[in-house]
């Protein structure tokens, strides 16, 4: 078992073929034994049957001749029920009959059996019917034999060309056995010679399709969407590794030279105005982490944790009374859900802070019930955000206006984090026009 499994999976499946193959054909082979041998005893036996019939009608007719013309190679008798030879054909032996006394009571009408063929003075095997004709008060038994030594011979030379024919058959079968397999697999070993070259890095991210419109060309497709979502998602993780570098060389670029300024100039420097400033960057370094954290757990599939049931009216009333310039637009009514306290109020917080960021003078927020869900809304009237934009936006580290969004403390994470915060809710998240500025859309399942 070892070593077969220890073979291609060419020559696998050229033996698991060829046994299937090897088995088939044996069967067959014996069944078509087995089916002309009966068919040829069957023959011999209806050829006797009818011979015993013809002499039957002549013993009926008491025009028995002696001896009884037949067909070469057949033998009859017909004996009393003393199992005296009363008539017989010219071959047969006209004093001891065929079968004895206790065969002969064992053997019944129309039934035939095979005897040794001394018993006819004949080679081999011999088959021998019985028929019953005359008076009822002087019943007579027609005895027929027929040599099936023919029988035996023409099996024989069927197994003899069967031994003979099936090696070479076999050996034919496994030629083209192995021919088609290599043909079909050929697809398949050039998948793994394709996927050699990608892994050592000489050929691009993409394996060879088949032309055929089978299994292996559908594997083929298969593994090179696979390949290609790989390849987008290596691409986002470089892009995301060399963005959030970028994001968190900036303040840390800035805390670096405030503190060297400071020990070369101590007695020039502003210790209270330095501290501010660090203060100001360490707090935007831990936000950027804070936010990274965030995202890096979201990748990873991590559920949401410790479910509430809050009133979403209450809870973004609260989160609006943080922001003087902000107008909270109370519906009246509570508005109970199942959620993350903790996730709401970031996705909350993100909204107001990026509508604060872009606004000329004023910012509402609201919350409702509609259709089943319950909806946030947040508008603001800045320069809000083209069409073509809108999607965009949501992607990490997207800034439309990028110097703008650095001088004000934003790093491009803040609608990426509501997005996936959102979807953890099992919402959505769409941004619209608010004639002027942009209105931003939270919708989320009820409780």
């Amino acid at each position: 078992m070892r070593r077969v499994k220890e073979l291609s999976l060419r020559a696998r499946l050229l033996l698991v073929s060829l046994a299937g193959l090897v088995f088939g054909l044996s069967a067959g082979a014996v069944l078509l034994i087995a089916v002309l041998g009966y068919a040829q005893v069957r023959s011999v036996q209806s050829e006797a049957m009818a011979t015993a019939r013809g002499v039957a009608a002549l013993v009926d007719q008491g025009a028995l001749p002696n001896p009884i013309p037949v067909t070469p190679g057949v033998q009859v008798q017909v004996i009393d029920e003393r199992n005296r030879v009363l008539a017989s054909s010219a071959t047969a032996d006209d004093l001891t009959p065929m079968l004895g006394a206790a065969d002969l009571a064992h053997l019944r009408d129309g039934e035939g059996r095979e005897i040794p063929g001394y018993l006819i003075h004949d080679q081999g095997r011999a088959r021998v019917v019985q028929l019953t004709a005359g008076p009822p008060t002087a019943p007579v038994r027609i005895l027929v034999a027929r040599s099936i030594d023919h029988v035996t011979q023409n099996l024989h030379i069927l197994r003899l060309t069967l031994l003979i024919l099936f090696p070479l058959l076999a050996t034919l079968l496994a030629a083209g056995l192995w021919r088609a397999l290599g043909a079909a697999l050929r697809p398949v070993d050039a998948l793994r010679a394709g996927a050699e070259e990608i892994t050592g890095g000489t050929r691009a991210g993409r394996l060879p399709v088949p032309d055929s419109r089978d299994e292996v060309h559908r594997l083929a497709v298969t593994l090179n969407d696979m390949l290609h979502r790989l390849d987008a998602a290596r691409a986002r993780q470089r892009a995301f590794v060399a963005d959030a570098a970028h994001e968190l060389r900036s303040p840390l670029t800035n805390i670096r030279t405030e503190l060297e300024v400071a020990q070369h100039l101590p007695d020039d420097t502003d210790w209270p105005a330095l501290t501010d400033d660090l203060l100001a960057d360490v707090q935007r370094l831990s936000r950027l982490v804070d936010d990274l954290l965030l995202l890096a757990r979201s990748d990873e599939g991590v559920p949401a944790t410790r479910l509430e049931k809050i009133d979403l009216a209450q809870f973004v009333g609260e989160a609006a009374l943080r922001y003087p310039d902000v107008e909270y637009r109370d519906p009246g009514t509570p508005l109970p859900m199942l959620a993350e306290p903790d996730a709401l109020a970031r996705v909350v917080t993100n909204l107001l802070d990026n509508a604060e960021r872009h606004k000329r003078e004023k910012v509402t927020v609201s919350a409702a019930a509609d259709a089943g869900h319950l909806l946030i809304v947040v508008t603001d009237d800045g320069p809000g955000i083209p069409d073509h934009d809108r999607e965009r936006v949501f992607q990490r580290f997207t800034r439309l206006d990028d110097a703008r969004a650095r001088d004000a403390g934003g790093s491009g994470l803040g609608l990426a984090i509501v997005r996936e915060l959102v979807r953890r809710h099992r919402g959505s998240v769409t941004l619209g026009d608010n004639h002027p500025g942009l209105r931003v859309e939270v919708r989320l399942p009820k409780a």
